[in-house]
Formats: structure tokens, sequence, C-alpha cells
């Protein structure tokens, strides 16, 4: 089993300055090698294959986080199922996870959400996306500070407050602060649970 996030730039075509495109690019980086791994593709659409499904709901909400923190945002599906076809680009690789990914990506604008999964079973499925839907309601709305600490307690998940205060340039008290506004407890709860029943 393997997932698969596509996504795309919310309101790219309004965006001034072209440089985003390399900031995306940057933040997919980490998640492998280009393009097998991940890709960005017509401008703003993007793929990427989390080999470990256990992984894919946090690994999306990073990426949420880099982008509020550039004030961008994208809309993203995460799909979960297998891989048929191993192409040299991911875009063109194929199986249900790709499947489910894709046809799930189709729906969000209808949908109004910028992020929902689909595994193909409707309990689960339905589950999870309705804590998604209640996570979007404050995860939608990071501004800079906030994401940019969500993105740094995501990646450096030992680090005490403290620390990522020294990281950010902040004290540890305006790191408390952020990680409420920000609802992080709430997001690391709901990524436990997601893993338990993934799994």
């Amino acid at each position: 089993m393997t997932s698969v996030i596509t996504g795309d730039i919310i309101g790219s075509r309004q965006q001034k300055s072209k440089h985003w495109v390399e900031d995306l690019k940057k933040i997919l980086s980490p998640f492998g090698e280009m393009p097998s791994e991940w890709e960005v593709y017509r401008g703003d659409e993007f793929q990427i294959e989390i080999k470990n499904p256990e992984e894919a709901l946090l690994s999306a909400i990073l990426i949420k986080a880099h982008l509020r923190a550039i004030k961008l945002d994208a809309r993203m599906s995460i799909g979960f199922g297998d891989k048929t076809h191993n192409a040299e680009k991911i875009s063109e690789s194929n199986g249900t996870a790709f499947i489910n990914s894709g046809e799930l990506f189709e729906t969000l604008k209808k949908q109004k959400v910028t992020l929902a999964l689909r595994a193909g079973e409707t309990e689960f499925d339905e589950k999870l996306n309705l804590m998604l839907k209640l996570a979007l309601t404050f995860m939608d709305n990071w501004l800079v500070q906030p994401a940019e600490f969500v993105a740094m307690a995501i990646e450096n998940p030992t680090l005490s407050q403290e620390e990522l205060g020294q990281k950010l340039g902040i004290n540890q008290a305006a790191v408390s602060r952020r990680q409420k506004r920000a609802q992080f407890d709430l997001v690391m709860q709901l990524d436990r649970y997601f893993r338990t029943q993934i799994k």
C-alpha cells in the first residue's frame, strides 16, 4: 500500500510573482527524487508519493503550513491504495492510490474543502474527512507566524519549545502562544488518530 497527494496552489493565477513555483519546489524537495517521487506540472499542480501511508496526513499538513507561511495555500487530496505501474514520472504512474487521489482531487473545488482523503472504505473515509473538515476551520486560517511554527515543529518533533524558539528567533512564551493559536496539539492528536486507523 502507498499514498499519493495531488494538489494545486489556490489562486495561483492571482500571484504577482513567479517565485512561488521555486518556493513550492523547495517545500517538496525533501519528499524524495523528482520527478519519480514528486513533480510540479501544469504550472501550479503537484503530485507526491508518500510511500509510508501513515506519514501521508502529516506530510499534507506540513506542505500546507509551509505554504501558509508564505501566504499561499493549496487544495490537496490524499489517495491510498496500491501502485501497479511505476513510471519515471510520478504523474504517469498508476494504481488505486493514484486513481483515488486524482478522482477525489477533481471534487475538492465543488466540496469547498482544501484537504480530503480517500482509501475507498466508506466508513473510514467519512469519519476522517469529517475530522479534517473540522480541523480545516482553523488550518485554513493559519497566519504566517503560527504556520511557520507548525512547519518547524513537524520537522523537528524532538525539540522543546525553548529549542524551537531559538530556531524561530523568539522566546519560549511566544512559541507557546503560536502553538496555541495554531491549535497544534489538536493537529497532532488528529495525526495520531489517523495513524491508528490507517494501520
